[in-house]
């Protein structure tokens, strides 16, 4: 049996799940507008792109995106092969859920 590790509240996790959803839905539309941008020569061209740009949510950027825990919902400490952070990691490994993995000794 695994022991309860401390959950992130769920307004975190939903906030997370909703800024993947922005960040996939506006994808090829912020890709559009750099590239209209890259290509533009009017300056007066570029500052409407520009605000086209602006005014796709800030919640959409790649930069905003947080990997987080598939158990927990732990966004700090994250092993991106596993998914899990390091309390479930130990854990986990310690009960033999993840084969492969062993404590080190030296």
């Amino acid at each position: 049996k695994i022991s309860s590790i401390a959950m992130a509240k769920k307004n975190m996790i939903e906030r997370e799940k909703k800024r993947r959803h922005l960040y996939e839905k506006f994808k090829q539309k912020k890709a559009h507008l750099v590239e209209e941008l890259k290509k533009a020569e009017d300056f007066s061209d570029k500052l409407e792109i520009q605000a086209k740009l602006q005014k796709i949510p800030r919640n959409s950027a790649r930069v905003r995106l947080r990997n987080r825990c598939w158990k927990t919902g732990r966004g700090r400490g994250v092993y991106r092969d596993f998914g899990l952070c390091r309390h479930a990691l130990r854990e986990m490994a310690n009960e033999g859920y993840l084969p492969g993995v062993v404590k080190s000794s030296w």
